[in-house]
């Protein structure tokens, strides 16, 4: 029997063949663009450890929301910065606060594209963690039943707003299905829940505690948020949070945890983005700004990695920018 030599090669000839053959692919609609909205911004500041993105002040927020629905992209992820910080998170939940009125004027500029509030207490308190703080110095704890309260109270005030989803980052248990049941209750039913379910206490999160103005002034955020090494504990967080009524699921950060993705969308079957958190980005970003690496290809490279690992959504600062460059590459 003439023995012949296996040719893969040949389904790689030209790119017309690869496209034709290509596994998974990469689509703007599966973007969403974090935004951060400054209640103290009277033009866009740009964050220095972030290259390209900035604060935007409320008017240049509804600029950057008619942009993004006119390149195509569905969804924005909103994080804001109030004016002034306490210890009870106030601005967080307050009808005026930056995001409810950030919701209300994007929803009014641009109101085919989806808004998603994050729902945290960091960037409102004056001390920087997830959570209300019982304690100060090396002697504190975060409280979780009090805190999940106000993260209920927050939600519902971005649902009574406007947004379409509401995003808990926090990593407080229980916290899905108050929130859950707080939308019911005041009929609110459509708002869907994307939980940060595996969410890890992370070196990748520095710029963006720069943009958000949200690094703890003491302590860390290792009780509530998970442990680098655990893999079994995440599944079982995504299980409650599925149990409690969330929607959408998040795994953040990205790039260390691509087995986390793969196994969550395998197992839980829901719809599931990846972020890919600010640490990521800018070294990166470094990288090509050095010369060492093609920003471009390197990106691609790195959506088509998340897509490939089971992500259906992909969190990303370079949303905007992907949106030309996959026009290239069709």
């Amino acid at each position: 029997m003439l023995s012949l030599p296996l040719r893969p090669r040949r389904l790689r000839a030209s790119a017309s063949v690869r496209n034709l053959v290509r596994e998974c692919r990469l689509h703007r609609q599966q973007l969403i663009l974090p935004v951060f909205v400054s209640e103290k911004a009277g033009e866009p500041q740009p964050v220095r450890s972030m290259p390209g993105v900035v604060q935007h002040s409320l008017a240049s927020l509804v600029e950057e929301a008619r942009r993004i629905s006119d390149l195509g992209l569905p969804a924005i992820l909103l994080f804001g910065i109030p004016a002034e910080k306490d210890e009870g998170a106030s601005q967080a939940y307050a009808g005026k606060g930056i995001v409810q009125r950030a919701v209300r004027a994007v929803k009014q500029a641009a109101p085919g594209l989806t808004v998603i509030t994050d729902v945290c207490l960091c960037e409102y308190t004056s001390h920087g963690h997830c959570g209300l703080v019982e304690g100060h110095g090396s002697d504190y704890r975060v409280v979780n039943d009090a805190s999940v309260e106000l993260l209920a109270r927050t939600a519902l005030s971005h649902a009574e707003a406007g947004a379409d989803v509401v995003a808990p980052s926090d990593m407080m248990d229980g916290r899905v299905g108050a929130i859950r049941s707080a939308l019911d209750a005041h009929r609110h039913h459509d708002v869907a829940i994307m939980s940060y379910a595996a969410k890890f206490c992370s070196a990748f999160y520095g710029p963006f505690r720069d943009a958000a103005e949200s690094a703890p002034q003491f302590g860390d955020r290792r009780t509530y948020q998970m442990d680098p090494a655990n893999a079994l504990e995440a599944l079982r967080e995504v299980a409650i949070d599925i149990e409690e009524g969330c929607d959408l699921l998040i795994v953040k950060p990205g790039l260390p945890y691509l087995d986390l993705l793969w196994r969550v969308k395998e197992r839980f079957e829901l719809p599931t983005a990846v972020y890919n958190v600010s640490g990521e980005y800018a070294m990166l970003k470094a990288a090509a700004m050095n010369g060492w690496l093609d920003e471009k290809r390197a990106a691609l490279e790195l959506m088509t990695g998340f897509r490939r690992a089971g992500a259906d959504m992909i969190i990303t600062y370079w949303a905007k920018d992907l949106v030309p460059w996959l026009d290239e590459e069709a």
